[in-house]
């Protein structure tokens, strides 16, 4: 087995001290970028690996970011961590990639693991909600930088990137009253999550902004699934007085409530229009095309990154809380369209 290479061995082959490949190899400014760069094809060229571990103890930093989510193989949270890594790559970080299938227990585990790791900052979607909200403040009471991201909590010294949850039910609610509809009805998620209380009460304010009266009948709170979706357009539509639209706060969930009502010969839009949330891919390739209020998570995703960026390079000791809302937008397709 060969011996590894040293910054001793790249120093002798270069006749130059053990120190200037040091300052080289870790972007030292008094290093100049000829001398800097012969230490780099050296290093290369004798097979040299650098000790993170020590590199991160004499430093204080891993160059190593968290990003936990609860599920990696949703097109959303894919799409977020793209847009983390397309930040943070170019500046040397790695990151370290955790799904909690939104087990609280699991979340706490892997968030302790990465604080053991030494990452330098996390970026979480988190599992728990306003009902466990102190339990969880209890895992983030560390100086290392949490940045949350779509599914949050609010804490002082925590910043958070969200969309405008809110802005999109309001919008896509109002989109379905411009297209003549008046029953308007809504699928609800969790309403201990913030983001769907927020969508709950655009699509409220969009009806009172019209003066159409809310009816309890007309929300149904469902999981994020096919199967949900089937079940609770059958609910809707066995109703004394069935409603003409749905907006939905989960793609999802919409799509079971599509196949049903095609089932049923109820056309899409003549008959009962549908808007979703979140622009999942398979929307643009139904027929009809199916209206959604588009995430950005590529933004969201870059976004967060820059605010964990913005965060470890403030020099005081105070953690600095920046609260991020990024625009909704309607994508109006045939699902919705009757004029």
């Amino acid at each position: 087995m060969s011996k590894k290479a040293t910054i001793y061995d790249i120093a002798k082959e270069l006749n130059i001290t053990a120190a200037t490949v040091s300052r080289a190899l870790n972007n030292n400014p008094k290093i100049s970028e000829k001398t800097r760069n012969l230490v780099l094809a050296t290093a290369t060229k004798l097979n040299y690996k650098q000790n993170r571990l020590a590199l991160a103890l004499k430093s204080g930093k891993s160059k190593n970011v968290g990003v936990v989510v609860p599920f990696i193989n949703k097109n959303f949270f894919a799409s977020v961590i793209r847009g983390i890594e397309d930040e943070l790559y170019p500046k040397g970080f790695h990151v370290i990639i955790s799904q909690t299938y939104e087990d609280r227990n699991r979340e706490k585990k892997i968030i302790q693991n990465l604080l053991n790791a030494q990452v330098d900052g996390i970026l979480l979607s988190t599992s728990f909600t306003e009902q466990n909200k102190d339990e969880f403040k209890e895992t983030v009471k560390k100086s290392t930088p949490f940045i949350l991201f779509d599914r949050v909590l609010r804490f002082n010294e925590i910043s958070t990137v969200t969309i405008d949850d809110y802005q999109g039910g309001f919008v896509a609610t109002e989109h379905l009253i411009a297209q003549g509809c008046k029953k308007i009805a809504h699928f609800d998620v969790d309403q201990s999550i913030e983001l769907y209380q927020h969508r709950f009460k655009g699509y409220k304010d969009a009806l009172a902004k019209h003066n159409i009266p809310f009816r309890k009948e007309y929300v149904i709170s469902l999981q994020s699934n096919m199967e949900a979706g089937k079940d609770a357009a059958k609910t809707l539509m066995n109703l004394p007085e069935p409603p003409d639209a749905i907006f939905s706060s989960t793609d999802n969930g919409l799509l079971g409530a599509v196949k049903y009502l095609q089932s049923k010969s109820i056309r899409i839009p003549e008959d009962l229009s549908v808007v979703g949330f979140s622009n999942e891919p398979f929307t643009q390739f139904m027929e009809p095309s199916i209206s959604s209020v588009d995430q950005s998570p590529l933004e969201m995703g870059k976004m967060a990154a820059k605010v964990f960026l913005e965060q470890i390079e403030n020099d005081s000791n105070e953690k600095v809380q920046n609260n991020v809302v990024l625009p909704a937008k309607l994508i109006v397709r045939k699902s919705s369209s009757k004029t």
